[in-house]
């Protein structure tokens, strides 16, 4: 049995306390192997096990300068990164994110895969590069490397330390710190990174530079971008990005192949405290940091509010306003079937959804009709004309398919026209008899529609959005789950629901509805959710009528 099989063994039976992102990623893992996706190369995964463990040294603590005895979860997480191969034998990942608390050997896991790519993953010419906001952090996990090779008389008599890298002459390689500098960063051609600490990077200057870092790649057989942290503070950079693609695809949304997360965090965020839940965000508990070490960390956090949040963020690695993805595909399918026409739900009761907040992009609304206990939800799209063809390059959706369809409607030529809004749902009356008894929708909706509709005698509710959905998001979960909502074959409605992510503020303990990426849209998912919102606060006085029960 080879290390990732015994590990997830060990997890399966409880003898090792992983969390659900852990125990997702090594399913994913071995699933793909048992249907081809890739495949295993024991050679492979013990060469780096064993370099590490016969060439890496400790460079700091009592340990030090002794080399390092890998943990089953260390050698698993190698295995995957360099025995696990694409058809051609290659790695299949090239992009590694692992994340996990304080005190549990990141900078020492890190050095170690630089030290393996620098000296024997056989690359002529390797360059590797240690990458971070400012070189003191960067240094941090070259000096590691440096001094582990130092410690280590056969790779030293290798390496030449220079004024600003580490040169190998037998194979014309090198390893330097790189502080942030998209000018210099341009023509590195990178074979690996380590991308240390990027919960830290801030803002639109992290993301940029990690996309510099990835495209340095292109004229690598087998690169490896590895980025290393704890959880940290910084909203809508690099880490939240990592975090929400990570999650997406651990849930099996994502089509992305070379992308391997190791998200090592703490289920249960009101169990902060419980050390039995701290194995999950601290795998090497008993090893570099001890038990009683966490316990007196928790008895400060106890007694200070943001020393609860910190403890929270840097050792259960839950990032206090944190984005993941919310439905797994096998969710969202359940809502999935024949196409639900207009004249099928006809004479009926309903309530409404209406997402206008934008007047240059994709808009929505919809209509929810409970039958038989089920609630079937037609949604309809809308685009100004003139932004169809760059809408699908942008989005990669076949948005002219779905106008075919009948899911999207051009509206108005760079502006949406909310007059078509308004015939589409005047037209649910007066053509289906399809009564929306009320309507929900955001207060940025345009005002004038929702006067409009007033008038055609609509009765709109204003829907407070933010973490006030969060409730009706669980209950439509919930309510998915159970097969209880059906969206037919809205195609466009089946991605704004897989792009739907939650934003999590672990203070509040709630989540509001925010997009997966940049790019995607949601419109979908945040109009039906104004519509159950309506459903729900309205039920005692028009329930009866909702359940459109005949006779």
């Amino acid at each position: 049995m080879n290390v990732i099989s015994e590990y997830y063994r060990q997890i399966n039976n409880g003898r090792i306390t992983a969390g659900k992102w852990i125990h997702a990623l090594y399913t994913m893992i071995l699933n793909g192997l048992s249907e081809g996706l890739f495949f295993y190369d024991d050679r492979k995964a013990q060469r780096a096990i064993k370099f590490v463990e016969n060439f890496a040294h400790h460079h700091e603590g009592p340990l030090a300068p002794g080399l390092i005895k890998l943990e089953l979860w260390q050698k698993a997480l190698l295995s995957v990164m360099f025995g696990i191969v694409d058809v051609n034998g290659n790695r299949q990942f090239r992009e590694v994110l692992v994340v996990m608390g304080r005190k549990n050997g990141k900078t020492l896991l890190s050095s170690a895969v630089a030290e393996y790519m620098a000296f024997a993953d056989g690359e002529y010419g390797a360059r590797i590069y240690f990458a971070a906001p400012k070189l003191q952090q960067a240094n941090l996990c070259f000096n590691a490397f440096f001094q582990s090779i130092r410690n280590e008389p056969e790779l030293d008599a290798l390496a030449q330390k220079r004024r600003t890298d580490v040169y190998i002459e037998s194979t014309n390689s090198s390893a330097q710190p790189l502080a942030f500098n998209a000018n210099t960063s341009d023509g590195l051609n990178i074979s690996c990174c380590i991308a240390d600490e990027i919960a830290s990077w801030r803002g639109d200057a992290g993301l940029k530079y990690y996309e510099v870092l990835k495209s340095s790649f292109g004229a690598r057989t087998q690169p490896l971008l590895m980025g290393i942290t704890t959880a940290g503070y910084e909203n809508e950079g690099i880490y939240d990005e990592l975090l929400r693609r990570s999650t997406r695809v651990l849930l099996g949304d994502s089509q992305e192949t070379r992308f391997a997360p190791f998200l090592y965090m703490i289920d249960d965020v009101d169990a902060w405290d419980d050390l039995h839940e701290l194995e999950k965000s601290n795998p090497n508990i008993d090893v570099s940091i001890t038990r009683d070490y966490l316990k007196d960390e928790i008895a400060i956090a106890e007694g200070s509010l943001s020393k609860k949040a910190e403890f929270i963020t840097k050792h259960g690695c839950i990032k206090q306003n944190s984005s993941s993805a919310w439905l797994s595909t096998q969710t969202v399918n359940k809502c999935v079937g024949e196409h639900i026409s207009l004249e099928s739900l006809a004479h009926s009761y309903a309530v409404c959804g209406i997402d206008l907040s934008q007047t240059t992009d994709l808009t929505s609304a919809c209509v929810v009709v409970e039958k038989d206990g089920i609630l079937h939800v037609v949604s309809k799209f809308w685009l100004p004309s003139a932004k169809i063809d760059e809408a699908t390059e942008r989005d990669g959706i076949p948005y002219r398919i779905m106008i075919q369809k009948g899911f999207l409607e051009p509206s108005g030529e760079n502006f949406i026209d909310y007059e078509d809004c308004y015939r589409w749902l005047v037209d649910l009356v007066r053509k289906y008899e399809i009564l929306p008894l009320v309507s929900g929708y955001d207060r940025y909706s345009a005002r004038y529609l929702i006067t409009a509709l007033e008038g055609a005698g609509f009765k709109c509710d204003d829907v407070y959005q933010g973490d006030n959905l969060w409730t009706t998001m669980q209950q439509a979960e919930g309510l998915m789950k159970d097969g209880k909502i059906k969206i037919g074959d809205n195609d466009l409605l089946r991605v704004h629901f897989l792009d739907s992510a939650v934003k999590m503020n672990n203070e509040r303990g709630r989540g509001k509805l925010v997009k997966v990426s940049k790019t995607a849209h949601v419109d979908g998912m945040a109009a039906l959710l104004d519509a159950l919102v309506v459903r729900e606060k309205w039920y005692g006085q028009i329930g009866a009528q909702l359940a459109n029960r005949r006779g």
